[in-house]
């Protein structure tokens, strides 16, 4: 069985539509795929109808905007109630701080003489729960400003980048709090990557999981060997999951990056969601 437990479709900053990525994941020999979108859920009932019709199972998901200690940390929630009024105002809370930085992300970028319209981001946006970077991103390269999303993120857009602007986002523990009060599990996704391995020590782990905490997501292209055998050691230190996931976002990210590039162990999964 080949279980792939983070993808992105076109409802935050993938490129498929829920039903195209369900339908890639099963040609590219998926068995199970999770959809796990930034912030929002409103992909899953087109991605679960979807793989009914194909033969391949959806799992429902999310990967949440958080912070902790001054980093940004992405955590996967799986399977909970989409309906759970504390967690959707958190969400929304999340939605709205990427919404609002907008603004002035597109005024710092014209300081620099690149010129972007919020039409013309809420034209790459389209089906997303919110416009983001990624869809400025892309408008930029609309624009011919640069030739691939990666460009606008190393000079412009990620944090310390010239157009760079903080935004709103659910502090950790809270989120992993929330997730689990509304029946879901929570996995950190790529804890050792992009700054925020400075924060998730052993000892940060130990407090997530204190807090509800059921896994790590081990196995993903931003970490090499000598970062999965530690992550290996804590989670079985804790008695925590190790997952494995592609973070597919169609053509918004590398080949590398592609369905299935990393994939959940069948005892693992079953540990976590069976």
């Amino acid at each position: 069985m080949r279980i792939d437990l983070h993808t992105h479709s076109n409802r935050s900053d993938g490129t498929d539509s829920p039903a195209e990525l369900v339908a890639n994941a099963k040609a590219a020999g998926l068995d199970v795929v999770a959809l796990t979108d930034h912030d929002a859920t409103t992909g899953w009932d087109d991605a679960v109808e979807a793989g009914e019709s194909i033969g391949l199972h959806v799992v429902r998901g999310i990967e949440v905007s958080t912070w902790f200690h001054g980093e940004s940390v992405h955590l996967l929630g799986y399977e909970f109630d989409p309906t759970d009024v504390p967690l959707l105002a958190e969400l929304d809370r999340v939605l709205g701080g990427r919404e609002q930085r907008l603004p002035q992300m597109l005024a710092r970028l014209a300081e620099h003489g690149i010129d972007i319209t919020m039409a013309d981001v809420a034209a790459q946006s389209v089906d997303a729960a919110a416009s983001g970077r990624p869809h400025i991103a892309d408008a930029m390269v609309a624009k011919g400003y640069i030739a691939h999303r990666d460009e606008a993120f190393r000079g412009w857009l990620n944090s310390g980048g010239k157009a760079h602007v903080e935004r709103y986002a659910a502090p950790l523990i809270e989120a992993v709090r929330l997730l689990k009060a509304a029946g879901g599990k929570a996995v950190v996704a790529h804890p050792w990557s992009r700054g925020s391995d400075k924060v998730l020590t052993a000892d940060a782990f130990e407090t997530l999981a204190e807090a509800g905490l059921d896994g790590i997501e081990v196995d993903h292209n931003d970490h090499d060997e000598e970062a999965r055998r530690g992550l290996r050691r804590i989670a079985a230190d804790l008695d925590l999951v190790t997952t494995g996931s592609s973070d597919y976002h169609g053509t918004g990210k590398s080949e590398a990056f592609h369905l299935g590039a990393h994939t959940t162990d069948p005892e693992e999964y079953g540990k976590l969601l069976g």
